[in-house]
């Protein structure tokens, strides 16, 4: 059983265009902090990122912003934090992501959060840890990408053996259930092979 902790959320330095986007990452703020798990993530003070960050704080909770040195005035990094770390390049924060985190959520975002995300996806398809991943579908959002993953393994590239596991939640009260519930069947795996190639 994974003791849940922190919770790593990758989503968008903008805002988007549909304003239910914006309302689920203050949402999923309030949760974390209720619920006494802190949030980890880029650091940047800007779009959904910003939201997420500041709904945690404002209802108490614990935040953990990693940021590169070079992102810290174009993402205006957050102020108020708990934890602000700034590193010298994008390797060293996402090691630092995955390492103080004990899932993962991807809510609404650009190519940045796509990337993070399907990095994540691609060292549990590879057995290189069991922390629960949840992609936040918020209006449908990730709805395109689900259908690509479908597609791939209809077309034989995601093979029988390299599933790509992965929960969906539609609602944001329904992601830190499903983290707690996925965390509490899953044994914990050696990790140090991820951190020690990054």
């Amino acid at each position: 059983m994974q003791k849940i902790k922190n919770i790593c959320v990758y989503c968008g330095s903008a805002q988007g265009d549909d304003l239910r986007y914006a309302a689920a990452a203050e949402t999923f703020g309030r949760i974390l902090a209720k619920a006494g798990v802190g949030l980890v993530f880029g650091g940047g003070s800007c779009g959904l990122m910003g939201i997420t960050a500041r709904a945690v704080l404002n209802a108490g909770g614990r935040v953990t912003g990693i940021i590169p040195d070079f992102l810290e005035e174009r993402e205006l990094a957050m102020q108020g934090m708990t934890d602000l770390i700034v590193v010298d390049h994008m390797h060293t924060r996402k090691r630092l992501m995955f390492e103080k985190s004990d899932a993962f959520v991807a809510l609404p975002g650009g190519v940045g959060t796509l990337e993070e995300l399907t990095e994540q996806l691609t060292w549990i398809q590879l057995g290189r840890h069991t922390k629960p991943l949840v992609i936040a579908d918020i209006a449908g959002f990730w709805r395109p990408l689900l259908t690509l993953f479908a597609h791939m393994h209809n077309s034989g590239f995601i093979r029988e053996g390299y599933e790509v596991r992965y929960l969906v939640a539609e609602r944001v009260e329904d992601i830190l259930p499903m983290i707690q519930t996925t965390a509490r069947r899953m044994p914990k795996v050696e990790e140090t092979a991820i951190t020690e190639r990054m």
